[in-house]
Parts: C-alpha cells; structure tokens; sequence
C-alpha cells in the first residue's frame, strides 16, 4: 500500500478477465507474420476460456498464410489479421480506427528488426531502420493507444525487448542501442502510466530460434566486410558468428517457449499485477546482474572480455556452471566474502557455480 495524504491507497490492479457472459479482451498485436509475433496470437487466440479476441497484424498481408494455417477454426472467430506497419503512422491509425470504439485493451509490440556486424560496414541509413522499426515503431504505438487508455484509466502495454535492452553484446551495437532505448523510455513512462491503471510490461527474451534471427545471419554472412580492418573482419566471422550460431542451437527458446503458460500469456499478460520486467530465459539473468552489481563497470566489462577472447563463451546448456564461475568470482573479489556471497544469491548466481580459484 502507499501513503497518500495521511491515508493509504492501494497499487492498481489489472481489471479482472472476462468471465462468463462478458465480452472479451481485445489484444492488438504487431509482426505476426513468424516468430514470437504468431505464436502469441495463436496461443491467444486458442484460449479455453475465449478471453481474448486478438488482432494480429502485420505490415505485408501477402505473407499472411502461415499465421492463418496456424491460425485454423479460430480465424475469423477469436483471431483477425489486418495489416499494419509501425514505421507508417497512417497504417497505425486506420487500423486502430477500424477497432470499434478504437478500443484496444492489451497492447504487444512485437515488430522488430535485427543487424548485426563491425559498424564500419553498416551505413547511417541501415541504423536509422532499425531504430524507426525498434524504436519509434514502439512509440508510435503507444502513442497512439496511451489517449484512449488514460480514458478509460485501464490498459496493458507489452513491449518485446530484449536481454540486450539491458546489456550490451559485441557486434550487436545498432540493436542493442535500439533495445536500450525502448527499456529507457518504458522505464521513464511507467509512473506516469500507473496513475491511470496502465501497466507496462518489458519482455526480455536471450537467444529466440525464428525466421527472423536466421535471416539476420544469412545476412550477415553474404555481407562484405571490406570497410573494416582484416583483425575486426576476422573476429567477427571467426568468433562471434560461429559462437553465436552454436549458442541460438543449444541455449536459444522457440517462440512458443515465449508464448506458454510460464512465459508471455500466463506469467505477464494474465497476472492481476503485470510485472514491469519479465526475462524468458533464466539463464541469461546472470549476465544482467552484472551489470547492476558494479556501477564502475568494470567487472561487466572485464568479465566478458574473459568470456570471449579467453575461450569460456557457453555454448551448450551444460557448460552453464563455468559460465557462472566467470560470473560469480570477479563478484567475490568485488566485495568482502560475507557480502559477495549476499549479491550471488540475491542474483541467483551462487546455485549450480563453481568455486572461484
């Protein structure tokens, strides 16, 4: 509870989900044509209790047909597909406008776009797409729906970030600031949201193994790597491709693994409380926590250098404990034992860790 004016007030609450005899909610989400995109507003779509009645959309209707064959006796029923493109904001209000009343209960921004590569090689224009699609794509949306929600003081805004919306990985550069902006201004336009009963809710996946991942290392590596030196060319296509290819195999979830009961739909979108940050992928919260646990930097910073020059990049699920003795002992040294063995546990480091050498 908080204090407010000598008495106190309870946090909001998401409004309760239909139950029988009322109308359903209604969910509008962005890039459904794969990936994480469809298999939520499948798995939406699908819901026993009839709960939802989504909107999938998606900016090229002629790339429609999985979704619909996915889709099967609940399209047109529980699920519609329009289109939309969150880079046209004229494409965002004609679909908005074809809701009725404009009334869109829950939110998911999922379109997105990825690249990859030395940013010598990567022109201002191709940075300036991602961050209209990354970025902007997801303001736009928000600022689109936020007017209608703060009207009926209810709503739920979903954001699919990212692990790199909370720290950064080499050669992911134009991404990440993409990502590390949406986290910023989510984390900024909450208060403000809570106050009308908005919730806001930034998902996190790691590694997600869909077309759209594939299609940014096919990219990648038919790319030219002429405007960068032979060292970084090296690095890249040696190193970081090779081991990111081997991590997205063993550690990497599917989209449906994002979508599931302990994931997106049952943990997020159906909790009475939403929380602000939900990461899919446990095994990635590690790396995070150390950003938080040094605010010089330098033990994030030092660590993963160790990780990727020194050979200690975990590429299959069982090499995870020497993953978390990199983590975990440069956390020992940081601070005094009693304390050090405080912040493991408090970031769930210490369980399944190896002793520092």
């Amino acid at each position: 509870s908080f204090i407010r004016g000598g008495r106190k007030t309870r946090p909001p609450r998401c409004p309760a989900f239909p139950g029988n005899g009322m109308a359903p909610k209604t969910v509008l989400i962005t890039g459904c044509s794969s990936g994480i995109g469809l298999a939520l507003a499948v798995k939406m779509a699908r819901d026993k209790q009839k709960r939802f009645k989504v909107i999938a959309t998606m900016r090229n209707l002629g790339k429609r047909g999985c979704l619909e064959a996915a889709a099967g006796v609940t399209l047109n029923k529980t699920l519609e597909i329009r289109q939309l493109d969150v880079c046209d904001e004229r494409s965002i209000i004609s679909c908005i406008n074809s809701i009725p009343n404009r009334h869109v209960d829950i939110l998911i921004n999922n379109a997105g776009v990825g690249m990859i590569g030395p940013i010598e090689c990567q022109t201002i224009e191709e940075m300036k797409g991602v961050m209209e699609t990354n970025f902007f794509g997801v303001v736009r949306m928000i600022k689109e729906v936020l007017p209608d929600m703060k009207r009926r003081r209810s709503g739920h805004i979903v954001v699919i970030s990212s692990v790199m919306g909370l720290q950064g990985i080499m050669f992911n550069d134009i991404y990440t600031a993409s990502k590390f902006a949406v986290e910023g201004f989510c984390e900024s336009l909450v208060i403000q949201a809570l106050k009308f009963n908005i919730f806001i809710s930034l998902i996190e996946p790691g590694p997600v193994v869909t077309e759209f991942e594939t299609k940014v290392y096919e990219d990648a590596e038919n790319a030219d790597y002429s405007t960068t030196d032979p060292e970084t060319a090296d690095m890249f296509t040696n190193l970081y491709l090779k081991n990111s290819k081997a991590i997205f195999s063993s550690l990497g979830q599917t989209p449906n693994d994002i979508a599931e009961v302990k994931g997106l739909a049952g943990v997020v979108i159906s909790a009475a409380k939403p929380p602000f940050r939900h990461q899919t992928n446990p095994v990635y919260t590690p790396m995070t926590a150390l950003k938080h646990a040094d605010p010089t930097g330098a033990l994030m910073t030092d660590t993963f250098y160790k990780m990727v020059f020194n050979g200690h990049v975990p590429t299959e699920p069982d090499t995870n404990p020497i993953w978390l003795h990199f983590i975990g002992c440069p956390l020992h040294k940081l601070y005094p034992k009693e304390q050090g063995e405080g912040e493991m546990k408090k970031h769930g480091l210490l369980a399944g860790g190896r002793g520092c050498s």
